[in-house]
């Protein structure tokens, strides 16, 4: 008996109820890519036609998108397989942000507001930036704006490494982001600057400073690499991870999962450079796992090389290949064993900008004993609840078990 959460990061299915506060009604990032596919405007050299996710078809994503936006898209049109259990969730947390969401999975929700730097220019405090080059002695900083990751990194990544100042910029998370080329600025020494932002930004209530490092010689071969690192203030509660590992539970946990968390109840932790690496780490964690553990695992591709690059035919073609691993996986599964496949937030690659959509989230069950609807559930957090319901521990404090 183990229990698995898997997260597609970013693949919301739209009907977020309180999407307009957010500036994201309609937005719906599964329905829209599945819309240009069927149009032919997600076509490439890598994928053609309609959007082809048979085993999430079969887990019930075409049911959960009808019950969320009140149509199926088009490629989801089958209907669920008989052992399928599938609904949609509703996040309470006020953000639309990585941590909110993992952590609400998590089973707590966030109570609070966090902090933002305004879309001014600069946009970071002066005597943030006075503090943070004066403890890391930096000549300065390049950026100090809202922007995306990639296009900044293209725009002043020459001038970072002529003039060693790293490149510091937020978007509309909650986040201070610096990027810094490995061996120009050297990778040890960009983790380091980010330890020192941490505490810098706390009265800010920022959520996460993020190291990324990139490699290359010139803005057309400029590449961030697999050495992300996410540096989180802690969840404010228990979460599932707390409880399984102050139980004696074995964790695993994938991709960036022990970053989001603060590396707290995080367990063994497997990382990879790309959704299919993370879903290898993802089945060798399955095979380690003891009777009664816990998988916790995080697909970042979607988000960060598709949603806030608004690449619809490459966010289609990530789908798919994910899709076509999932036998892999539920072929690993025992009987008694939990499967939750669901997603943070949205990044419907359709929309303006390059941020997160707020949007309610698949939920989709394979345990070999309940199918059917388990309807829209009004927070992310009744997943974690389920989690320790089947895995006969300690309650969360918050959610509702599915049944």
């Amino acid at each position: 008996m183990r229990a698995l959460i898997v997260v597609m990061d970013s693949v919301g299915i739209g009907g977020a109820l309180d999407a307009a506060r957010y500036g994201d009604e309609g937005a719906d990032t599964v329905g829209h890519i599945a819309d240009a596919c069927a149009a032919g405007r997600a076509d490439s050299d890598q994928r053609q036609g309609p959007l082809q996710v048979p085993y999430l078809t079969a887990l019930g994503l075409g049911e959960a998108c009808e019950r969320a936006t009140g149509r199926k898209p088009p490629g989801l049109q089958r209907r669920a397989g008989a052992g399928a259990a599938f609904g949609h969730a509703h996040e309470l947390s006020r953000g639309k942000d990585t941590p909110s969401g993992h952590w609400e999975i998590a089973g707590v929700p966030v109570p609070f507001d966090w902090g933002y730097f305004p879309k001014a220019v600069p946009t970071f405090p002066p005597e943030l930036i006075r503090q943070l080059c004066a403890s890391a002695g930096l000549p300065g900083i390049l950026g100090n704006r809202h922007a995306s990751g990639t296009e900044i990194m293209a725009e002043l990544g020459e001038a970072h490494i002529e003039t060693g100042q790293p490149i510091c910029y937020t978007s509309a998370d909650s986040v201070f982001q610096i990027a810094a080329h490995e061996q120009a600025f050297g990778l040890e020494r960009l983790y380091r600057l980010c330890e020192a932002a941490r505490p810098l930004v706390d009265r800010f209530n920022i959520g996460r400073v993020i190291a990324r490092p990139f490699v290359g010689e010139t803005p057309a071969d400029f590449r961030r690499t697999a050495n992300r690192r996410d540096y989180a203030v802690p969840p404010p509660d228990s979460t599932i991870l707390d409880v399984a590992t102050a139980e004696q539970r074995h964790v695993v946990t994938i991709g960036k999962i022990a970053d989001i968390f603060a590396h707290r109840g995080t367990g063994h932790n497997l990382k990879g450079e790309n959704n299919d690496v993370l879903f290898t780490r993802m089945l060798e964690g399955i095979a380690m796992l003891g009777d009664g553990g816990l998988i916790f695992a995080n697909f970042v591709d979607f988000d960060t090389l598709y949603g806030h690059r608004r690449d619809v035919a490459g966010y289609a073609r990530a789908l798919e290949a994910f899709d076509a691993r999932l036998p892999e996986l539920l072929n690993a599964l025992r009987s008694d064993d939990l499967l939750v496949i669901t997603a943070d937030h949205g990044c419907d690659p359709t929309w303006g900008g390059s941020d997160h959509t707020r949007e309610s989230v698949p939920v989709l069950i394979a345990n070999g004993r309940t199918a059917g609807p388990i309807g829209a559930r009004s927070s992310f957090a009744d997943i974690g609840a389920t989690v320790a319901a089947h895995l006969q521990i300690s309650p969360t404090r918050h959610g509702r078990v599915f049944w």
